[in-house]
């Protein structure tokens, strides 16, 4: 870590700038007295690093587990170190437009009083949300009303395609994407300087209530201007970088650029470890080349939904200069080296940012990391496949590791050579031979204490904290299972669940479809809502569930009519179908073993704990 400017103390003394006050009670609790969040978890950080965590990173977590109210000028307001992300205020004639609204309401709510304490009670005017990630949208209930902004009290404002990403992209694939989660954030760590010491991006993510309402104003376009109760706005619309719909803005009173999640003070995913599809860096710094172009000549602050803000036109444009090229040199890099005929692991171990990027900390991979970032550009491009003909058709985990383990001569073997290589301090091959050998003989606790070992060390040599929380919850489940005994609190996701479309909840179902149960079946059902005046039909065959939205089936097996309120109370559990049929909140014309047939195809829900570092 030579390039790594230690005595550089400018992003201190940036994070610290403005502070006002944090709550006098550190802990933020739901209304079952379930913790939320807890401000004061990582003050053990203001300690020097241990040497269970690399400096670098431990530097992030200081600057990270700064929480309060900060004052970024005279009317911009910012909530820090309350959650993963910012919650940011900018004052108007009469009140606030609130930017972001972190993960939670409980977090939320929190963070308004706060603010209500020590720059007294405004009503809000309106709430920009940034982008379509949990963490900048799931506490909107805890900040206004649905009923509120029915009565055209608030406006929501959010870039096109917000709603339908925000609420859809991890659905399908959710399960799995929320079991690696665990892993990507360290849910499952104790908090520690042997364990969870934050993700880089920021510190912790809340746990509470998510909720989401549909935007009132669309950002369609790059230019587009709207002025709330005095203060102009002027959007830059960027979708398909860091987000499937994300903007940025710029407030010419305040001279105030919000640069979203698209410029951050860490090296950013262009594909994140949780799963999720891979993002382009050739579009991501044209964007910020944009954002140059448009508003970096009169820029004096630049805040962003992460991190601390950033004062002066210098400061600011090497800010902004720095992270466009550090995303197009990855993209570049990647490229130049694939159509040199080098594959994926090969770019990952031979791509080097330049000193002059990688010496600036905001390009430091706290988050991302160089190597996976060019990894995602390669499958950007080219897909999971490299081109050599012994990939196309490889044997899965358990059966490529018991022929590995069997051609190393057998585990004794295997263990002894994996030990002098342990002790040559060859971390990396170790965790591979280690990893093939569990999936060859999951019992043998010898190489699962090794293999938990050599997890520890890598987590105590990695930059991003991802890759940290990654390596140390595998640790963790190698001696103890999988457990949930660490996890602080639990979330609710049925404020988002209830505003799935009709479609986007078929479509899970048809994921969810147990394809044992539906072999030789055919069904086709028509489904009535009449409180919303909608309608869908489902057709099964061939083990495939297809559904129709608006469009009526003229020979269903069966019809089924309720309102969508019932049909919200059975997706939260509130209430079951067989009570709801009884009391004729649902209503079935035609064959009603039939849908109950079908209704058993689909409601057995997937299991989350699913092994990851074992068969």
């Amino acid at each position: 870590m030579d390039d790594v400017p230690f005595d550089d103390t400018r992003d201190f003394d940036n994070a610290n700038k403005g502070f006002i006050a944090t709550r006098k009670d550190p802990i933020i609790k739901n209304k079952r007295g379930q913790v939320v969040m807890d401000l004061n978890r990582f003050d053990f950080m203001k300690a020097e690093a241990p040497t269970t965590v690399n400096a670098s990173l431990w530097r992030q977590g200081q600057l990270n587990s700064l929480h309060g109210l900060f004052e970024v000028c005279e009317g911009i307001y910012q909530i820090r170190g309350f959650d993963l992300a910012n919650m940011t205020l900018v004052a108007t004639e009469e009140g606030w437009i609130i930017i972001d609204v972190l993960t939670s309401e409980e977090v939320a709510a929190a963070a308004m009083e706060l603010v209500a304490e020590h720059l007294g009670e405004r009503p809000i005017k309106a709430v920009i949300i940034t982008h379509s990630h949990i963490d900048h949208f799931g506490g909107i209930n805890g900040v206004i009303s649905e009923e509120s902004v029915a009565a055209g009290e608030v406006d929501i404002i959010a870039p096109e395609g917000f709603y339908e990403s925000a609420i859809s992209e991890n659905i399908l694939a959710g399960n799995a994407m929320t079991r690696r989660s665990m892993y990507m954030f360290g849910s499952l760590l104790p908090t520690g300087s042997s364990g969870f010491i934050g993700n880089g991006l920021g510190q912790a993510i809340s746990v509470g209530t998510y909720g989401i309402l549909k935007p009132t104003v669309t950002i369609r376009e790059t230019g587009q201007r709207l002025t709330i109760d005095g203060v102009e706005i002027i959007f830059q619309n960027t979708p398909g970088a860091e987000a499937p719909a994300e903007c940025m803005f710029y407030f010419p009173k305040y001279k105030a650029f919000c640069q979203a999640e698209e410029i951050n003070h860490t090296l950013h995913n262009l594909y994140t470890p949780r799963g999720a599809e891979v993002r382009n860096g050739l579009k991501w710094a044209k964007y910020i080349d944009q954002s140059l172009q448009l508003f970096g000549a009169e820029v004096e602050i630049s805040f962003g939904g992460h991190h601390w803000p950033v004062w002066g036109k210098a400061a600011i444009q090497e800010l902004w200069t720095k992270q466009r090229d550090v995303y197009k040199f990855i993209h570049d890099q990647t490229l130049y080296l694939a159509n040199n005929g080098y594959t994926m692991l090969e770019i990952a171990e031979m791509i080097e940012l330049p000193k002059s990027l990688s010496s600036y900390f905001a390009n430091r991979g706290y988050y991302g990391t160089l190597s996976h970032n060019a990894k995602a550009q390669y499958q950007l491009y080219y897909g999971w496949f490299d081109g050599n003909p012994a990939t196309l058709h490889a044997l899965p985990p358990v059966e490529a590791a018991t022929k590995y383990v069997e051609y190393m001569g057998g585990s004794k073997q295997l263990l002894k050579k994996v030990q002098q290589d342990i002790k040559n301090g060859e971390h990396r091959w170790a965790a591979m031979v280690l990893n093939h050998l569990i999936f060859a003989e999951p019992k043998n606790q010898t190489a699962r204490n090794l293999l938990t070992k050599t997890y520890q060390q890598l987590a105590m040599q990695a930059e991003s904290g991802p890759w940290r929380n990654f390596y140390l919850t595998g640790a963790q489940e190698l001696q103890e299972g999988i457990i949930t005994k660490h996890s602080k609190g639990s979330s609710s996701r049925a404020g988002i669940m209830t505003k799935l479309s009709l479609e986007n909840f078929y479509d899970y179902m048809a994921v969810r479809l147990d394809r044992t149960k539906a072999a030789g079946k055919q069904y086709t059902f028509n489904l009535i809502f009449p409180d919303v005046d909608e309608t869908i039909s489902l057709y099964l065959e061939n083990e495939v569930l297809h559904n129709r939205p608006g469009i009526l089936s003229k020979n269903p097996t069966a019809t089924i009519t309720m309102n969508r309120s019932v049909f919200n109370d059975l997706l939260t559990n509130k209430a079951s179908a067989k009570d709801k049929m009884r009391s004729g909140d649902i209503k079935i014309e035609g064959n009603q073993q039939a849908y109950a047939d079908f209704l058993q195809m689909v409601a057995k829900r997937f299991d989350l704990f699913f092994n990851i570092i074992e068969p």
